[in-house]
């Protein structure tokens, strides 16, 4: 009886350890070789769909050691659309000629100015996924809180702001004009530096030298036009450098053959490249914005074919290479410039000596425009800018018969804008129906009468005072806010 029963438990404890042993041994198949699981029917199987993966991605400078830098909830909405990165990826095709940049480690050698991320721009690898993250609020147009109209951002006021200027004139020598830099002249009041614009219907994006080089990574801005728009570019030089020496900013002048030629007393214009994000910066001298031809090239005094119709070639020729373009002209059309210039109108490869100048003027601004847009479709990375005319201040006279513009009391003709409608009704006229942005500064321009250079130059002329350009840090800081309001939020490439 008994030698039953423990030939029976033992029965079972053997049944019991070779059940352990077994299972024991599938489960470290199961771990060792995955190819068991194809074993397993398709339907059985636990799927991850492709929307459900959310990748975070947080930028070093959010990270903090110790108490971070308190900000106010304005300052944290207002960094938003550069200072954080969209936790959404969208997974994009690879392009022919695509640009695709890695984010490193920071560069401990970054000047005051300059990103902490270095990015490094590395050759594309086959098969390999490339993720566009952009940043949020990327839409370059802002919008009126109480409404979905797009914002006019040349209706508004000037408000004082003890945070302006962005840069000091007496010491951004490296971009600034002595000419313009008012802070290096005998003038003594400097109030009109302390005042921003701020427009009626949204919040313009708070300017930055990070947040432009950001947004403008890879990628190339080009003012072109007169004397006026050679101002707006060395405002913004010293805007992104902070008016500081940059020695990681380098000359390219050369690729775009902007250089001084035998004789001349400058070049036609001039290029930077701002070397941590490639980010380049230009401006190229055409005062009319037409195409002009010597008709004796061989002959120094030849008269020179100004066509009304043709935009500069210096833009046909560049035009691919320009993500942001900014054209402006309208202090050159009078008869004593052109015939200094030796500039013969031309419309239809046809002389027309006669043409009355406002319509000459205005027939060149809507043909360059027109020839603009036309081109869009074949850059769809183009945002192209046509900005209305600086206004001048000369009272009791021009500017060479006496006139004066000797108003050191800001804002004395009033601190609003009220009206709809441009200060430059020819501008906002030749854009109507193109995809050609005006960049509307007349009007709020026209309130600052006591920003001119006026009579505090370096060599001050008798009887002839400046009334037409503007004292810089200044008035054309506010024109590139402006700008920089309306340009596409900036996009990163990350590798996975």
């Amino acid at each position: 009886m008994k030698g039953g029963l423990l030939a029976l438990r033992s029965t079972k404890v053997a049944f019991i350890l070779a059940t352990l042993i077994c299972t024991t041994f599938v489960i470290w198949c199961w771990d060792k070789t995955p190819f068991i699981v194809s074993l397993i029917p398709e339907n059985q199987l636990f799927k991850l769909s492709p929307g459900s993966l959310l990748i975070s991605v947080v930028p070093l400078k959010d990270i903090f050691i110790g108490s971070p830098t308190k900000k106010t909830s304005d300052e944290l909405r207002k960094d938003a659309d550069n200072d954080l990165l969209s936790p959404a990826l969208n997974e994009t095709a690879y392009k022919p000629n695509e640009k695709v940049f890695d984010v490193g480690a920071p560069n401990k050698d970054a000047g005051n100015d300059l990103l902490s991320p270095a990015i490094n721009e590395t050759a594309y690898k086959p098969n390999e996924k490339v993720l566009d993250v952009e940043a949020p609020n990327s839409s370059p147009a802002k919008h009126d809180k109480r409404s979905n109209r797009v914002c006019n951002y040349a209706k508004g006021k000037w408000v004082a702001d003890d945070h302006r200027p962005f840069y000091s004139g007496g010491r951004c020598r490296q971009w600034l004009s002595e000419m313009w830099a008012c802070r290096v002249t005998d003038r003594t009041d400097f109030s009109f530096e302390k005042f921003r614009w701020q427009p009626d219907d949204c919040e313009m994006d708070e300017f930055s030298g990070n947040k432009f080089l950001r947004r403008m990574r890879n990628k190339t801005l080009a003012f072109i036009g007169d004397s006026l728009g050679r101002q707006q570019f060395q405002s913004l030089m010293c805007m992104v450098s902070g008016g500081k020496e940059r020695r990681d900013v380098i000359d390219v002048g050369w690729e775009y053959g902007l250089v001084k030629g035998r004789g001349a007393l400058r070049p036609d214009g001039w290029a930077y490249r701002f070397t941590r994000t490639n980010a380049t910066i230009l401006f190229y001298w055409s005062a009319c914005l037409c195409d002009l031809q010597k008709l004796n090239p061989s002959d120094p005094k030849s008269e020179i074919a100004m066509h009304l119709d043709r935009p500069p070639a210096f833009l046909r020729q560049f035009l691919d290479r320009f993500d942001i373009l900014v054209l402006n002209t309208g202090h050159h059309w009078n008869r004593g410039k052109l015939d200094a210039n030796h500039w013969a109108m031309h419309v239809g490869g046809v002389p027309t000596p006669d043409k009355n100048m406002l319509e000459a003027k205005n027939l060149a601004i809507a043909s360059v425009v027109k020839w603009v847009d036309s081109q869009l479709p074949y850059h769809p990375n183009l945002r192209a800018f046509y900005r209305s005319i600086s206004p001048r201040h000369f009272f009791n006279g021009d500017w060479n018969s006496g006139g004066t513009c000797d108003n050191m009391n800001p804002l004395s003709k009033g601190k609003e804008v009220l009206k709809e409608e441009s200060g430059d009704p020819a501008a906002a006229k030749a854009v109507i129906g193109t995809n050609v942005t005006l960049l509307d500064i007349t009007a709020l321009s026209e309130l600052r009468d006591e920003g001119h250079i006026s009579k505090y130059s370096i060599r001050p002329s008798p009887g002839m005072q400046d009334c037409l350009h503007w004292c810089l840090p200044g008035v054309p800081d506010t024109w590139n806010e402006i700008l920089f309001a309306q340009l596409p939020a900036y996009r990163n490439k990350l590798h996975l």
